[in-house]
């Protein structure tokens, strides 16, 4: 029969690990605690009354719901963009000139592919939305194809460089005026991922199978023979 002591590095190094998993699970835990309050906060900030945009912006402002009025300048850049519901198609961001003498960038929304090239001259509008700084842009995103026309992500610095305006972007979510037949799409927190959950589960079931293989090499080597 098995001494004490052959067993009890086995149970020593299984009850170690077990406890690491499980402490990793409730971390998880916890972080899905802390993000689900910072989305909260977040979609509080975005249902606020809107303002003004502030005089100086910045990135911290992000979300910070704005009301503005004034004219599109009729120069726009397609990003290339897409919904479930109706495809492939393009976020229009348009130059805007506010009443008060701003320039800045209005995303207006969405078009389908058929609406790429319909004219959207000048026009006056008034537009509830939010402030926004996308991360849409990685290290594997493609240039604009300038000669197509077409973005593959919204660069705030880089489109108000090309349409002349200050680096603030205002993501539309109410249009008053000639829309034009452009969608708007709100700032939402559902692109925002929030896996620690999953995460969570995964920790539990890697914990409960290494208890699992520790009860069963266990019990092998108790019953082992000589």
């Amino acid at each position: 029969m098995p001494t004490q002591r052959s067993i009890l590095p086995p149970l020593i190094f299984g009850i170690v690990t077990t406890a690491i998993l499980l402490s990793l699970g409730f971390w998880q835990l916890r972080r899905l605690e802390w993000k689900s309050t910072m989305l909260t906060e977040i979609q509080a900030g975005i249902d606020a009354p809107p303002q003004p945009i502030p005089a100086e912006v910045d990135p911290s402002m992000k979300y910070m719901p704005v009301a503005v009025t004034g004219r599109t300048t009729g120069e726009e850049i397609l990003v290339l963009s897409g919904t479930k519901e109706l495809g492939g198609g393009y976020n229009i961001i348009s130059g805007f000139e506010t009443d008060d003498g701003r320039r800045i960038l209005l995303d207006r929304g969405f078009v389908t592919q058929d609406y790429r090239r319909t004219p959207r001259p000048p026009a006056a509008l008034r537009v509830v939305g939010n402030l926004h700084w996308p991360q849409d842009k990685s290290s594997s995103t493609p240039a604009p194809d300038l000669e197509a026309g077409i973005w593959f992500a919204r660069d705030v610095p880089a489109m108000a460089e090309m349409l002349k305006t200050e680096p603030v972007l205002v993501v539309a979510a109410e249009v008053g005026g000639d829309t034009q037949g452009v969608m708007p799409i709100p700032v939402s927190i559902e692109g925002v991922p929030n896996s620690h959950l999953s995460y969570a589960v995964q920790w539990f079931l890697f914990a409960a199978t290494c208890a699992g293989m520790t009860a069963w090499l266990i019990w092998r080597i108790r019953r082992r023979t000589y």
